[in-house]
């Protein structure tokens, strides 16, 4: 591959590009995450968390190439291997809706589709897949194999490399969310953890014991990031307050009504905020509350936790039953009921689908494989065989949090424990 250009990334250094490569970041898909916050929110909680879905999937491009070229260096991949990897890794992104995971919320209630359905669909139907099939690529392929879901292939593993636990998305958006929200808690050395990568039965494996140290960071890592960054209250308080707006106006506002690839790529973060502030003057209440909700979130007046509840033992049956919308609707309703509160203003919060600290596009979290060398060859084992203490931290938290605004907190948080159960004691005082 030759390098024809270089960009200048505050994270990784110089991200060096390709022709192709220089062809699809300054195409119209691409470009439009310039548009989409990587944090929706968060930024209303972290000021320096600001960065883009753009900058974002540069880094996740670069780190794409450093673990291909680690691989062909194995002897796994070939140099057009390698290229196609980068591609995957830069287009990864480009079916995210405005505010980024908020946004497919409303995406999977009213199409039942996520944003890497969209991303499929982008890549071949808009100039993206032009730009591929005129420099030799398959857009079928690329589509498939951006969002780990390539099948027709004799090397399972290529999916891996971009849904896996390992996967480059997850070390980039880590290690930079760390970097621009001012935290500590994402560093983790990406290049160490790479470089001990090997496959085993075609599956990513890390070397055992010399890089253990690196996966137990990266491990913790992520689950701090996820406690203090990803489900803090008040950026989720955020996120929360523009998904209810989003919900709510959609129908008007035609967010998830798009037929072409050009009416979706007109979504952006700005445009729907705009959109929503404009129906100021709409009679009907939830398009009134949709516009209320977005007026406080643009001056900051975001809703507070009331009741929150953490379980760290996975309970299938209470969180299946919360995660159904219908569910929350009608349990919002009782809460309001009982506090003589409006529920258009009390929001149940469930923040689970990016709750698994390790997650690699499965329903369930696969166990980690760590290798030792040997004479014999590599002798494989689990995560939960080496350290049962760090496999414990891999499974689920599930958090469950009432929302409200400020003024209604002490009746809704009254009303949540007459139906929840009261907090235990330990909750409501300081140590």
């Amino acid at each position: 591959m030759q390098r024809v250009g270089e960009i200048k990334d505050p994270v990784h250094g110089y991200v060096y590009f390709t022709e192709v490569e220089k062809e699809l970041i300054d195409s119209r898909p691409v470009q439009r995450l310039h548009r989409l916050k990587q944090l929706s929110g968060a930024n209303l909680t972290y000021p320096g968390a600001d960065h883009t879905r753009f900058i974002h999937s540069l880094g996740v491009m670069h780190l794409s190439g450093l673990l291909a070229t680690h691989l062909q260096d194995l002897g796994y991949l070939t140099k057009e291997e390698v290229q196609k990897i980068r591609i995957a890794g830069l287009l990864h992104d480009v079916g995210h809706g405005p505010f980024s995971h908020v946004y497919e919320e409303i995406l999977d209630k009213y199409r039942k589709i996520t944003h890497e359905n969209v991303a499929q669909w982008i890549i071949k139907e808009s100039e993206l897949g032009d730009i591929l099939e005129k420099d030799g690529f398959s857009k079928d392929e690329i589509s498939a194999l951006a969002v780990g879901r390539l099948e027709k292939t004799s090397k399972a593993f290529l999916n891996l490399l971009v849904a896996g636990h390992f996967a480059p998305d997850i070390l980039d958006y880590m290690i930079r969310d760390s970097y621009f929200a001012g935290v500590e808690y994402g560093r983790v050395d990406a290049h160490r953890l790479i470089d001990s990568l090997d496959l085993v039965d075609d599956s990513l494996a890390v070397e055992y014991p010399g890089a253990f140290y690196v996966l137990e960071s990266y491990i913790i890592a992520r689950l701090q990031m996820f406690n203090a960054v990803y489900f803090h209250r008040t950026v989720r308080a955020a996120n929360v307050m523009i998904a209810r707006a989003m919900d709510y106006a959609n129908e008007r506002l035609g967010l998830t009504s798009f037929r072409s690839a050009e009416e979706f790529l007109e979504l952006d973060d700005s445009k729907v905020l705009l959109n929503l502030l404009s129906l100021k003057e709409e009679k009907e209440k939830k398009l009134f509350v949709s516009y209320d909700l977005a007026r406080k979130f643009t001056e900051r007046r975001l809703l507070k936790s009331t009741y929150e509840l953490t379980i760290h033992r996975r309970d299938e049956f209470f969180s299946n039953l919360l995660n159904r919308a219908a569910i929350r609707h009608q349990i919002e309703t009782e809460i309001g009921g009982k506090a003589d509160v409006d529920p258009d203003y009390i929001i149940i919060d469930v923040p689970t689908v990016l709750s698994v600290p390790i997650h690699p596009m499965e329903k369930k979290p696969s166990d980690i494989l760590v290798f030792m060398k040997r004479p014999s060859g590599k002798l494989t084992q689990r995560l939960t065989e080496v350290s049962p203490l760090l496999a414990a931290l891999t499974q689920f938290v599930d958090i469950v949090r009432v929302y409200t605004l400020d003024q209604y907190r002490e009746k809704v948080e009254k009303a949540c424990e007459n139906i929840f159960g009261e907090r235990p004691y330990s909750t409501k005082v300081s140590f």
